[in-house]
C-alpha cells in the first residue's frame, strides 16, 4: 500500500495525465479528423481513377489484339493462297522436256542444302558434276513453297511489330488521362 501522503499527488497526476490525453485526442480529432477524411476521400477517388484507367487499358488492348489478329490473319491467308496457286502452276512453267534438257547436278543440291542448313558446302568434288536425279519441277515447287513460307513469316513479323506499336500506344493513353 502506498503511503497516504504519496497517494493524493499520484491521483492528481493520473487525473491530469488523463485530462491532458483526452484534450490532445479531442484537439487531434477535431483538427486532423477532417484532414484525414479528406485524404481518405482523395485516395478512394484515385483508386477509382486507377480502376477506370485499368479497365480502359484492357479494353484498348483487346481492341488492338482483335484488329491486328483479323488484319494479319487475313493477309497471311492471302499470301498462303497465292503461294499455293503458284505451286500448282509449276507444271505449266517447268515440264518434263525442261527437266530432260536442263539437269540438276549433285553440286547444286549440296549447295542448296548447305544454304538451308546455314553451313558451308565444303570443297567441290568430281561427284558434284553428276546428275542428282531431281527434276526441275521439284526444285521449282520447293522454291515456291519456301518463298511462300518466307512471305507468311514476313507478314506475321509485320503484324507483330504493328501489334506491339499499337499496344504501346494503347498503354500510354490511360496513363495520360490520370496525369490530368
Amino acid at each position: 500500500m502506498l503511503n497516504n501522503w504519496l497517494a493524493a499527488p499520484l491521483r492528481l497526476l493520473c487525473a491530469a495525465a488523463t485530462a491532458f490525453s483526452f484534450g490532445v485526442w479531442c484537439a487531434g480529432s477535431f483538427y486532423y479528423g477532417p484532414r484525414i477524411q479528406k485524404e481518405r476521400s482523395a485516395l478512394v477517388r484515385y483508386k477509382a481513377q486507377l480502376a477506370t484507367a485499368h479497365a480502359q487499358l484492357i479494353e484498348a488492348q483487346t481492341k488492338v489484339i482483335i484488329q491486328t489478329e483479323i488484319q494479319y490473319r487475313d493477309r497471311i491467308k492471302i499470301v498462303k493462297e497465292k503461294g499455293d496457286t503458284i505451286i500448282k502452276e509449276v507444271p505449266i512453267y517447268v515440264n518434263q522436256a525442261d527437266t530432260e534438257h536442263f539437269g540438276v547436278n549433285v553440286g547444286f543440291v549440296r549447295l542448296y542444302n548447305a544454304a538451308f542448313a546455314n553451313e558451308p558446302a565444303g570443297p567441290a568434288a568430281e561427284s558434284d558434276r553428276e546428275p542428282a536425279g531431281i527434276s526441275l519441277a521439284e526444285i521449282a515447287e520447293v522454291n515456291a513453297f519456301n518463298a511462300n513460307v518466307c512471305l507468311q513469316w514476313r507478314e506475321q513479323a509485320l503484324g507483330l511489330r504493328a501489334f506491339y506499336r499499337q499496344l504501346q500506344n494503347a498503354r500510354a493513353a490511360p496513363t495520360d488521362s490520370l496525369s490530368r
